[in-house]
């Protein structure tokens, strides 16, 4: 597939290194030759100088011949404008990154749909997706679900009080056949475990569970429920916005925004929000709004620094559910170590949605699991293709990618050994980058 990405920024960078990893013909335009060159040195890629709005740098970037055409500059302007060239030129698709919701709207859809743009993708709001997910489920890092809710993925931190550590996972398999561990994350190296593998205090492990087995594993990992009632926000921006309005008016929610401006802004925006100017790294200030009975803190500022330690301060204070915005990669593995709750990357989720364009038909989602190396894909498995000629353990599927669960007649299956895939079955597999690639044989 021969993509054109325009943006050398931290969305547009991540996804060429994912994308380098396959068989892709990348093509990365950004006006800063400095950025092209730091990437250039790192990714098997071609790129090329030039502006976003350019017909000419367009052109020479080869957005004419490209059957994926992605905008990912930090100005929406810039990004539907190029779509809209590329598109004219003759690129087959076009995704654009965009900073106002409003054209997430299906009749402003419609309309940039009529002039060259497919796609439309706006990170704030997914990021907002992915913090009140987080808020509703309580004890996980991460929770992803698959048609519906039919399969859903915990990711749960293990301490040492819970049942299943030092187990192996064939003896937690043999507990329940609706919940399956699926990948390992221990001290910043994700593991795709077979049976033999044991679960140690300290892991972060994926499991895939059938819709209304949650408690199971809970159990297993030794977690309790709690109610969430009152949050704490750490910042106005686009992120937080989006979470109080996905949140809605069941939660009592305080936004401390340093920006006066900005503050006046959200309040009038949120009517059923409180909203605080003043400095939320301010201790004083977090005491005064009595940090102590909140029951989530969520940290957005745009700073990673400050939102990591502003989320530890939090914990140490006693609130029992934290969630960081970290947007630089390379702070992950140390926010991890901190144990600060959940980390939203909005680069990863953006990367993430993307990249289920450029992995063919028979995909339908792809995620990237936080703090984790793994990615899950959702395929539908085609006739006559090789993952349905054999039951799975017969298959010689790759070492480095596990499937999870089977989706079939309305009903999410957790995967075994002994499951057969059928046609036209949704079948979600965990895959390291060394994986991908040969995956498609199956698919």
């Amino acid at each position: 597939m021969k993509i054109v990405i325009v943006g050398a920024g931290e969305v547009g960078t991540h996804l060429a290194k994912m994308l380098s990893k396959e068989n892709h013909d990348i093509v990365l335009l950004d006006d800063t030759s400095e950025k092209l060159q730091q990437i250039a040195n790192q990714v098997d890629l071609l790129t090329v100088t030039g502006h976003a709005n350019s017909f000419k740098d367009l052109r020479e970037a080869g957005s004419p011949k490209a059957d994926l055409f992605i905008a990912v500059t930090p100005y929406e302007e810039r990004n539907i404008f190029a779509c809209i060239l590329a598109k004219d030129m003759g690129a087959k698709k076009t995704i654009a990154r965009i900073n106002n919701g409003e054209y997430l709207l299906e009749k402003n859809m419609e309309k940039l749909r009529g002039m060259g743009i497919d796609e439309l993708i706006y990170p704030e709001s997914l990021a907002a997706k992915e913090i009140v997910s987080s808020i509703k489920q309580v004890v996980t890092r991460q929770q992803i679900e698959f048609s519906g809710g039919k399969l859903i993925l915990y990711g749960v931190k293990i301490r040492g009080n819970a049942p299943i550590v030092n187990h192996t996972l064939e003896e937690v398999a043999s507990l329940t056949e609706h919940v399956r561990a699926v990948a390992i994350n221990r001290e910043h190296t994700t593991i795709i475990p077979n049976g033999s593998d044991s679960i140690k205090s300290g892991d972060i492990v994926f499991f895939m569970a059938s819709k209304g087995y949650q408690n199971d594993v809970f159990k297993m990992a030794g977690k309790e429920l709690f109610t969430i009632k009152n949050i704490m926000i750490l910042g106005g921006s686009r992120i937080a916005q989006r979470t109080a309005e996905k949140l809605g008016d069941q939660y009592n929610i305080k936004i401390i925004e340093l920006d006066r401006e900005r503050s006046q802004k959200v309040a009038d925006r949120l009517e059923n929000v409180l909203v605080i100017h003043g400095d939320g790294r301010n201790l004083d200030l977090l005491k005064e709004e009595r940090i102590e009975r909140m029951d989530a803190f969520i940290a957005v500022t745009g700073n990673s620094e400050t939102n990591i330690l502003s989320c530890h301060l939090a914990k140490t204070m006693g609130v029992r559910r934290t969630v960081a915005e970290v947007e630089n990669i390379d702070f992950m593995d140390i926010a991890e170590s901190m144990d600060i709750g959940s980390l939203v990357n909005k680069k990863l989720l953006a990367a993430s949605y993307i990249y289920k364009y450029t992995v063919g038909p028979s995909v339908t989602h792809v995620k990237c699991l936080t703090a984790s190396d793994a990615e899950v894909i959702e395929f539908i498995a085609k006739q006559d293709s090789k993952i349905t000629k054999k039951p799975i353990r017969d298959l010689s599927f790759p070492s480095d990618a596990i499937i999870g669960g089977v989706i079939r007649d309305n009903q999410g299956l957790v995967a075994t050994g002994d499951t057969q895939i059928n046609e036209g079955d949704t079948v979600v597999v965990f895959a390291l980058p060394s994986a991908i690639g040969k995956l498609d044989k199956f698919f």
